[in-house]
């Protein structure tokens, strides 16, 4: 066979399958080839909480909810369509009075392509449906909650909230003056966080028997119950103390009343949380023994659980002495370059303080006091400088108050050697 002759045949097997292709396609998509039947597909009802509510009007038991659909169109269309996604609606706007009536429902598909290329019919080959119409009541009743379970231990559950508060009812009057309260059930078994549900609800009449059925129509589906939930904590009241040579926090009595409380809040807020520092106390202003009063600071968000609110601090000094010493040894720090200091103070008594025994172990020659020229490092002549005390020992003694040394400054003079 010629190379002409197979390439002539295989463009007529291409041609073939195309117009194969295209005629199955055709019979698919445009040729009414199937059918399908679609039952107790819900009818929407448009304004029936809006519209008919306003009118002082409701829907009654006895009106159509469902309807049953006839499906036709091409095969392959039938087969994308999912019926879950199928709508009926019936528009309630034109309902004014009570009574049994008649309103048109209309299908509405979840695409375009269906809408235009299937056919929706009806068992009755009508699209009416009836309604029974009565008169609107409505009427609030009580809420209540009925916990199941405990929080986990360490933890509290706060106060309940229920939203709304009280569920407002709608229907026949004598159906729901029947109602006395509604009613839902809370799991927190073990819970350590805040339980936060969407809780569906029972009716209940006075007798403590549940309601079911009848023409009864609530405004919310559901309940929303927000439970906090907060962990437990014992908090010990602190003072951070602000200490200095000679003044040390083993060297004072401090009490501290109450010396805890009983914190709760959300884990977020305490989980960091190991203490409450009621104040910074500087003890170099502390004298004899004192008092002083703190109201108790909690952190944001939290709840005092003991209900104490103020706290009180006793503080005193256990062993504090103050001593004179005669200080000898001068020494100069920040000397200018190319001058000479003479410092003319001899002798400085220097007050030191601490424990007893501290303060008896430094002597006079265990002091020294360092001229600081910082401030007068370009002049010349005589002046008072601060001064800064250094007990040499491993003491804990600080030293009182502040100190000042007289110095003279002034230009170095440098001699020649002489010209051997």
């Amino acid at each position: 066979m010629s190379s002409d002759k197979r390439r002539s045949s295989f463009y007529l097997v291409i041609s073939i399958l195309v117009a194969v292709g295209i005629w199955v396609y055709v019979d698919l998509t445009q040729g009414i080839t199937a059918s399908k039947e679609v039952y107790n597909i819900p009818i929407e009802f448009q304004g029936e909480d809006t519209t008919l509510a306003e009118r002082g009007l409701m829907l009654l038991a006895d009106s159509e909810t469902t309807i049953d659909l006839k499906l036709e169109g091409a095969k392959l269309i039938l087969a994308q369509l999912d019926t879950s996604k199928l709508r009926v609606q019936a528009d309630l706007s034109a309902v004014t009075e009570t009574g049994v009536q008649t309103v048109t429902c209309r299908v509405i598909y979840p695409e375009y392509k269906f809408s235009s290329r299937l056919t929706a019919t009806t068992p009755t080959n009508s699209f009416n449906i009836t309604i029974d119409v009565g008169e609107l009541y409505s009427r609030e009743v009580e809420i209540r909650c009925d916990i199941q379970g405990t929080v986990a231990e360490g933890y509290i559950a706060g106060e309940l909230q229920l939203t709304p508060e009280k569920l407002e009812l709608r229907g026949p009057q004598e159906q729901v003056d029947a109602v006395s309260y509604a009613k839902v059930s809370l799991n927190i078994e073990d819970a350590v966080e805040t339980v936060d549900q969407a809780l569906p609800y029972v009716l209940y009449n006075e007798a403590g028997e549940p309601i079911s059925g009848g023409d009864i129509h609530a405004v919310q589906d559901e309940i929303r119950v927000v439970l906090p939930v907060d962990v437990v904590k014992e908090l010990p009241l602190e003072i951070d103390f602000q200490e200095y040579p000679g003044l040390s926090k083993s060297n004072v009595s401090y009490k501290i009343e109450p010396e805890s409380i009983m914190v709760s809040g959300e884990a977020s807020l305490l989980s960091g949380v190991d203490r409450l520092v009621l104040d910074s106390f500087d003890l170099s202003q502390l004298g004899g023994s004192e008092v002083y009063h703190y109201v108790i600071q909690l952190p944001e968000g939290c709840a005092n659980l003991s209900g104490v609110t103020r706290a009180t601090l006793t503080i005193s000094f256990i062993d504090l002495t103050q001593d004179t010493r005669t200080a000898t040894d001068f020494q100069a720090q920040n000397v200018p370059e190319g001058k000479t200091v003479t410092i003319l103070t001899d002798e400085l008594a220097v007050r030191i303080r601490g424990t007893s025994a501290d303060v008896a172990s430094v002597q006079d020659g265990d002091i020294t006091v360092l001229a600081d020229l910082q401030e007068i490092s370009g002049a010349s002549g005589t002046y008072t400088v601060p001064a800064e005390i250094l007990i040499n020992t491993g003491a804990n003694v600080g030293v009182v108050g502040t100190y000042q040394v007289t110095v003279t400054i002034s230009n170095s003079t440098t001699e020649e050697d002489p010209t051997p």
